[in-house]
């Protein structure tokens, strides 16, 4: 593996106000030291949780907000007061907020991160109004907020920036026109951009037009007016994104808190972030830590805040993004290897104090402690582009937590993820001695996670943990696409697997939960249960996990029960059980119920002991398809879902054919364009149709070739998950036509 090649450029002392706070600034008065000691906590979900933790414990009072969807959240529940917003977006409703901590007495407000955390309109107005804003300065905000602005202030600075236009020049023409001087490939980017929104790359002259109509489009939906505003900068063909932790203080003290490496992405959103950063040459290191210093100072920042660059795999050089100024979504790595709680650091600096460390002692506090290792935990399908998901936590499972496994969550079991918000269900962060340590600690704790309800991308982050690029720290933005063959590979199932599934659907039927309301298996047998003679049952699987080799494939198991707790079991697979069947004698299975839907099973198989949690669940998807159950298998640290399918005579009765000669929406979504007609022929990957959910656009593609028959929804239309959104005509009346 190659490293960065290490640049001998000069790397000048740093001046005493950037390595101590001992010595206030000699161009302003000292502030006063204010302690807070009442705090809004103007944000949702796990941030404004992991607010109101630290606060809490410095004897700090909190209130929380919630919106409709969020009447019932874990946020709107931890604090002893909470006050109701209403309408879904009134997390932006800056005024109404603003009021509320007025008429109920509140001295200070913490905005989180993202809806109005880096509005410096709304920070001016809480300054107006006499409320302490925990961040940085109104002009500071607006300064980095404006791409092109900050691009001006950096480049004044010295921290370099990368070639492209920043200007008022906004038609097509012009743009294009600067793209063509930087050289494509280039990057398209909204002045208000942020989390990926409103950016496109583009490859070739030909593509640019129909991306900037796009990347517009998203913009404006993302960041309201003014959001259509677009920069064209070079496209780094090898990127990585590494950031730099800042924090001031108003005395004029500014310290780094190390580097994160955040180049695991998709959707040009972190998925995994990490400090140090890998593969990092010294010289490197700290030239970013001077130059993200240099960066914060030249806007007078105070607080906590982020600097980002990009870095060249190819040249080593890096360049200035953008500085993010609020608290990140990912700085609990970063107080994993100092040891601190930002925090707290916040709510001091926001009340007057200086900065409790200096930089040596935040560099010794890097050296000792080793390296960690941030991972999101989406609700979202890798296997169909990252698409997002909403639904209800019907089981959840955590890893048990210590002072080096951490997990930041704003849900818990019984919870609904809205399509309203971001799809973050937790962040799991976990520290090692090395990275090395690290990264086997966090494929540990991911496989102790237990999710159904709604699509995760665990089992893809176990795949990242496993893969020899990122475990060498081979790593940039274009990651998953670079090694996306890899990231994919389909796993084989064990027999056992199925087995496992048969004996807590079985059980959970027999035990009088919930699930008993489902449908029966097949071939019930009077009598069934008693010890007294031996009883068969039959079950059919269809695996509906993306993640295994036998997607959509039917795999039968029967069951003979010779005694309470003893089974014959025999695996079938392939059509009619064609296959050589898998048979085994004398398995012994004990159960424990966790929930109404879960099972736990200690199985002793004839060559081992096998212990799976069972999860059978009717959800309203697989209810609109039959009444068929999802069974989900975990064992051995992995997932497997599955489909319980009803008897035969069901798939006639129910119409089950026309159902899946259709195309569903993968999530709740509103329609923006249908890109077919009826009586269109199409072939497989053809786009169908245009959806929008969480303010991000969908293509939806054909899964088959086909024509079709009739287009359910107009542009427009709001969608649940599981609505039909095209039929297509079955292959005997294509053929008759």
């Amino acid at each position: 593996m190659r490293s960065i090649k290490a640049r001998h450029r000069l790397v000048r002392p740093l001046p005493r106000l950037l390595t101590t706070s001992s010595a206030p600034s000699s161009s302003s008065a000292a502030p006063q030291i204010t302690p807070i000691t009442s705090l809004l906590i103007a944000n949702r979900g796990e941030i404004a949780l992991r607010i109101h933790r630290t606060a809490d414990k410095l004897g700090i009072r909190t209130t929380t907000i919630y919106t409709d969807p969020d009447a019932s959240s874990q946020h709107a529940a931890c604090a002893p007061h909470s006050l109701a917003l209403g309408n879904p977006k009134a997390y932006l409703d800056g005024e109404r907020i603003i009021s509320l901590a007025k008429q109920n007495g509140i001295q200070a407000l913490h905005p989180g991160y993202g809806f109005l955390s880096e509005n410096a309109a709304f920070a001016s107005r809480c300054e107006q109004e006499g409320i302490v804003f925990v961040g940085p300065p109104a002009q500071a905000m607006a300064d980095m907020g404006d791409k092109a602005r900050s691009k001006e202030i950096m480049n004044a600075a010295g921290v370099p920036c990368v070639p492209g236009y920043h200007g008022p020049e906004q038609s097509e023409e012009q743009l294009l026109s600067h793209a063509r001087q930087i050289r494509f490939p280039v990057l398209l980017k909204s002045v208000r951009g942020g989390g990926g929104k409103g950016m496109r790359i583009v490859q070739s002259e030909a593509d640019f037009s129909q991306q900037l109509r796009s990347a517009r489009a998203e913009a404006r939906a993302s960041f309201g007016e003014g959001g259509e505003v677009m920069l064209v900068e070079k496209y780094i063909v090898r990127p990585r994104h590494v950031e730099v932790q800042v924090f001031a203080d108003k005395y004029g003290n500014c310290v780094a808190l190390g580097e994160r490496d955040c180049s695991v992405q998709r959707r040009h959103q972190k998925i995994l972030e990490e400090s140090p950063a890998p593969d990092l040459d010294e010289v490197t290191r700290l030239d970013l830590w001077d130059k993200a210093r240099r960066a914060a100072l030249a806007v007078g920042y105070v607080g906590a805040g982020t600097v980002e660059f990009i870095l060249d795999r190819d040249s080593g050089e890096f360049y200035f993004m953008e500085m993010n100024t609020r608290l990140q979504v990912e700085h609990p790595v970063s107080e994993m290897v100092t040891g601190t709680d930002l925090v707290a650091w916040q709510l001091a600096v926001a009340g007057g104090e200086r900065l409790p460390m200096t930089q040596e002692e935040i560099s010794q506090a890097i050296t000792s402690r080793g390296a960690a290792i941030e991972a999101r935990i989406y609700a979202e399908n890798p296997e169909k582009g990252f698409m997002p998901d909403s639904g209800t936590l019907v089981h959840l499972k955590t890893p048990n937590t210590d002072p080096d496994i951490r997990i930041d969550a704003g849900f818990v079991q019984g919870d609904t993820v809205s399509e309203a918000y971001d799809g973050m269900i937790a962040k799991l962060i976990v520290r090692g001695p090395d990275r090395a340590t690290a990264i086997r600690r966090l494929e540990r704790a991911l496989q102790d996670y237990e999710v159904v309800g709604l699509s995760t991308n665990i089992e893809f982050l176990k795949k990242m943990c496993r893969s020899p690029a990122f475990i060498a720290g081979d790593v940039e933005t274009g990651f998953i696409d670079k090694w996306r063959d890899e990231l994919f590979a389909r796993r084989p199932t064990r027999d056992e697997v199925f087995v496992q599934a048969a004996l807590g659907s079985l059980l959970a039927a027999e035990g009088g939960t919930e699930t008993r309301r489902a449908p029966p298996p097949h071939g019930q047998a009077l009598g069934f249960g008693d010890p007294t003679r031996t009883a068969e049952r039959d079950f059919a699987f269809k695996v509906q996990d993306a993640y295994a080799a036998e997607e959509g494939q039917i795999v039968q198991v029967r069951l003979a029960q010779t005694s309470p707790t003893h089974f014959h079991a025999t695996v079938l697979r392939g059509k009619d059980g064609e296959s050589k069947p898998a048979v085994y004698e004398n398995v012994r299975c004990s159960s424990s119920v966790s929930t109404p839907s879960a099972n736990r099973l200690t199985s002793f198989f004839p060559n081992e002991r096998i212990q799976s949690t069972v999860v059978r669940t009717t959800t309203a998807r697989t209810a609109g398809s039959g009444g068929e159950s999802k069974v989900v298998v975990f064992q051995h640290g992995g997932r497997t879902e599955l489909a319980l399918l009803p008897p035969s005579w069901f798939e006639k009765a129910l119409g089950l054919k026309e159902v899946t000669a259709s195309v569903a929406a993968p999530m709740p979504c509103k329609v923006l364009k249908n890109e077919v007609v009826e009586g269109q022929s199409v072939k497989k990957g053809e786009p169908l149709v245009v959806i929008e959910s969480m303010k991000m656009e969908t293509v939806i593609r054909s899964p088959q070739d086909g024509v079709v028959k009739k287009l359910a929804h107009k542009e427009g239309d709001i969608c649940k998950t599981g609505t039909i959104l095209v039929w297509f005509e079955e292959e005997a009346a294509k053929e008759e036509s």
